[in-house]
């Protein structure tokens, strides 16, 4: 088969046909990577898994070689496409692979279609029964706006599930024998990078900021992955109004004819979006009366936390749910029903007038911005990875706030710089980062945080846990430093 060939032929494929004589390579065998080839051994494909690590995945490869797939994991099995195949029709890669990676400079240099998870995923959607997407993407917020979202369409009755970067694999979800009503989907900018088919029926971008500029080489760049997830939206595209870039991502989308704009406002909203009266989450865009009333959702008491940016990722979830013609009742109970995942501004304790609050989950820093914003007087816990990331603009915004600051990490220097530029006259402790976080009977570096948050400290103080970069230079991953966070903070009052 020829590789013309087999392009053209692999354009008309899905889930009903048969992929006989289709040999796909699956570059990454984690979540997403075993979901694309488990299913297109399923169907027929020839698949050749590939990973670097090994560790953790033999079992699924155990599986897999029985289902008739060639899993090759360790070190040097992904530097290029293996040379004893024949051919290559189609190689699928898993989100986190760099374009400039070897093995997939030689795929696009050879012609053959590289597509992620997602992309396979809208492919192999079922044609008697092609379940709309609601997709939401942005630098923060996502995974608790498409939670917010399925709770709010299971409250409507319908048979929905939080998939792609949070919850179920895409691929998983549109396989399902059991057709779904609707999908609340979840899309990083590298899933979408990969992604060049998919037309959601409505799609939000919550916002963009700094992060990930090791992995791309610009923020417009950046940008304009965000932005992919609004191409050939059918109804909706939801947008921030108090993020510029957002709106001009609508503006510059090539959407299906008849699909509207729809802004999110933590204010008054005008005709045509969703915002707040006063503590009331109202909607001025899907009532027939918009242009002269708003239709009443819930209060901001229904929310899980009324830090503005929760509000706001509520107020997302509800119109891409009102998009779909869901009624307010049940807007008004999924939100009410809602509870944040952990590491989302949790309160570990309040003692001798002082909050302890773990967001472990701001992991760039306008996620951190946001949480500092929720605060005032704070001590905040930073400090990580920071991914070439810079502060400055934050430790502008929040400087009046800051009681004082604990850095930790191997980039604290990276934030210690913004702060002795911005805010000279805050209290800045710095905690080594020779140990890791699982290490200790003082949870490691943790217990020496704690100590330090704990002296700056005031009665009406928070001490906020709100990083702005990653965690994987001490913790696993950014759970295990909230856990550690958390019990150093129970360890301390208790002592």
């Amino acid at each position: 088969m020829s590789r013309h060939r087999a392009r053209r032929d692999l354009d008309g494929l899905g889930q009903t046909d048969s992929w006989d004589g289709v040999r796909a390579v699956v570059a990454g065998f984690g979540v997403s990577g075993f979901a694309a080839a488990d299913n297109l051994t399923h169907l027929g494909a020839a698949v050749t898994a590939l990973d670097e690590r090994a560790e953790g995945k033999e079992e699924k490869a155990e599986l897999l070689e029985v289902l008739g797939a060639d899993v090759r994991l360790g070190p040097g099995t992904t530097a290029a496409l293996p040379a004893d195949l024949d051919h290559v029709d189609v190689v699928v890669t898993s989100p986190g692979w760099r374009p400039d990676s070897p093995l997939l400079v030689e795929a696009r240099e050879r012609g053959i279609p590289v597509w992620g998870e997602v992309e396979l995923a809208w492919r192999l959607r079922h044609p008697d029964h092609a379940t709309p997407w609601l997709a939401v993407t942005g630098t923060n917020g996502k995974t608790t706006t498409v939670q917010m979202l399925d709770a709010i369409l299971r409250a409507a009755g319908l048979r929905s599930v939080a998939a792609g970067n949070v919850g179920l694999p895409l691929v998983e979800a549109v396989m399902d024998p059991v057709p779904h009503d609707v999908l609340a989907v979840e899309l990083s900018s590298f899933q979408l990078h990969y992604t060049d088919s998919m037309s959601a029926e409505s799609a939000a971008v919550l916002n963009v900021a700094e992060d990930h500029l090791d992995w791309y080489p610009s923020m417009d760049a950046y940008a304009a992955d965000k932005g992919r997830v609004y191409e050939r939206v059918q109804r909706a595209c939801v947008y921030n109004v108090a993020d510029p870039v957002t709106e001009q991502l609508v503006r510059d989308a090539d959407v299906v004819e008849g699909a509207r704009a729809i802004g999110i406002a933590l204010g008054m909203p005008s005709v045509g979006m969703m915002g707040l009266v006063e503590d009331i989450l109202v909607d001025r865009a899907f009532i027939e009366e918009r242009s002269t009333s708003a239709a009443e959702l819930c209060t901001v008491a229904d929310l899980p936390s009324h830090a503005p940016h929760v509000v706001s990722n509520a107020l997302a979830a509800a119109a891409l749910a009102r998009a779909h013609g869901v009624s307010q009742q049940a807007v008004r109970d999924g939100l009410r029903g809602f509870r944040l995942d952990g590491h989302r501004i949790a309160v570990v304790a309040e003692a001798d007038g002082i909050t302890w609050v773990d967001d472990s989950k701001a992991t760039n820093p306008h996620a951190a911005l946001s949480s500092l914003r929720a605060y005032d007087p704070v001590v905040w816990v930073a400090g990580g990875l920071a991914k070439g990331a810079r502060f400055d603009e934050l430790v502008q915004a929040v400087r009046d706030r800051l009681r004082g600051v604990v850095l930790l990490g191997r980039d604290a220097d990276v934030v210690a710089e913004a702060l002795a530029r911005h805010a000279p006259d805050v209290p800045v402790i710095r905690v080594g980062n020779d140990e890791t976080g699982v290490t200790g009977g003082d949870h490691g570096p943790m217990g020496r945080v704690v100590a330090a948050a704990a002296q700056l400290a005031r009665p009406g103080d928070t001490v906020l846990l709100a990083p702005g970069c990653a965690s994987m230079d001490q913790f696993t991953h950014y759970g295990a430093r909230g856990d550690a966070f958390a019990g150093a903070v129970r360890e301390h009052l208790a002592g």
